[in-house]
């Protein structure tokens, strides 16, 4: 950005921003970076300043005093910055974590991969392979159906052998692909 390009022009606040950043040792920027900071900064201002407001009228004041802007501060920066654990913590954890040894690794030619249990790219599906029936059990579904369409209304145990009988299954067609 050119030194000097227009700074009569530019309102307070933008030369604010610009020094801010020139003081920072940020010399290259786009113009449109000092008007997302205005807008950030003016759009803090007015979320600190509504919260206030509704501070002040909670506790029956006509106007907004200084207790009630430091408290709408901390208010955003309780809930809208997360401070890390204290080092301790993150010691202990470690610790823990550190106390579990890692796998047993497994020479062998090639890279190292961590035991089946502990990876993502096991199948995450089963083929069901239906057997061929016999000639004889065949002739009994087909004597079951028969029966069926005699009887309109099975009974609770009819229905219940009906739906156990073969298993049902998905099966994938495995083939050249087609081209498009």
């Amino acid at each position: 950005m050119g030194e000097g390009a227009g700074e009569e022009d530019m309102p307070r606040d933008a030369k604010i921003v610009k020094s801010l950043l020139k003081s920072m040792g940020v010399e290259d920027y786009e113009p449109r970076v000092i008007h997302q900071f205005l807008e950030l900064w003016y759009r803090y201002a007015v979320d600190v300043l509504t919260d206030a407001q509704i501070y002040s009228d909670h506790a029956d004041k006509s106007v907004i005093d200084s207790d009630d802007v430091k408290l709408a501060i901390q208010s955003k920066v309780n809930f809208s910055f997360s401070q890390p654990p204290p080092r301790e913590v993150l010691l202990e954890l470690a610790r823990n974590r550190n106390k579990i040894p890692l796998p047993k690794s497994i020479t062998r030619p090639g890279i190292p991969l961590p035991p089946e249990q502990d990876t993502l790219i096991n199948p995450n599906y089963q083929f069901a392979i239906t057997k061929k029936q016999s000639k004889q059990a065949i002739e009994e579904a087909e004597d079951d159906e028969e029966a069926a369409d005699l009887n309109p209304n099975p009974s609770q145990e009819q229905r219940i052998d009906a739906s156990q009988g073969a298993p049902q299954g998905v099966s994938f067609p495995i083939g050249p692909k087609r081209s498009r």
